[in-house]
């Protein structure tokens, strides 16, 4: 993959990743999505090299604030063909919400509703959607880059309300981002 120069990468960028559902305290909802803040992925309890080629993957190109779902990243690479190149996707989200859940970096955790839940887990490709039917009815409707897109206008309201002194805090000892491309 070409390299890039460092002012090509932005770090205030955010990565959302949909995991299985847990209950962080009895009684609570459940938890079915992160967001963490690009520079966790080098985070030294993250497998590396693997986090820091997805941080560079992620903070390419992005606006400022951007939160970017896992299945963008998915898109990215060629429908995930190319992961293999960068690294193993899912031990790192596995990492990160090690990280999450013992308190060792912040994020912002969300319970979100399946449909939501289904969105942010499609690629942003025009034929990409989500159909549901109703069981009573058997009307089916369709869910698409709209509505992908409003989801994650509404977790981008949330995390701004929640950061409103700066991005989430990505945790001690963290090495600086790779110069080289991905």
């Amino acid at each position: 993959m070409a390299q890039n120069a460092p002012e090509d990468r932005r770090t205030d960028v955010y990565l959302l990743f949909a995991h299985e559902a847990y209950y962080p305290h009895f009684g609570s909802q459940e938890i079915n999505t992160t967001v963490i803040a690009a520079d966790t992925l080098l985070h030294p309890q993250v497998q590396q090299p693997d986090g820091a080629r997805i941080h560079g993957l992620l903070t390419r190109g992005r606006q400022p604030g951007s939160v970017v779902p896992l299945a963008t990243l998915t898109h990215e690479l060629d429908g995930g063909a190319n992961w293999p190149e960068i690294g193993d996707f899912e031990r790192v989200t596995t990492d990160l919400l090690t990280l999450v859940r013992r308190q060792l970096c912040d994020a912002l955790s969300l319970g979100l509703p399946e449909l939501a839940r289904a969105l942010v887990c499609i690629g942003p490709g025009a034929h990409q959607e989500v159909r549901t039917v109703d069981a009573s009815t058997g009307a089916v409707a369709v869910y698409g880059q709209d509505d992908r897109t409003g989801v994650l206008a509404e977790i981008c309201r949330l995390l701004t309300a929640i950061t409103p002194e700066g991005p989430l805090w990505s945790g001690d000892g963290l090495p600086s981002p790779l110069g080289g491309g991905v």
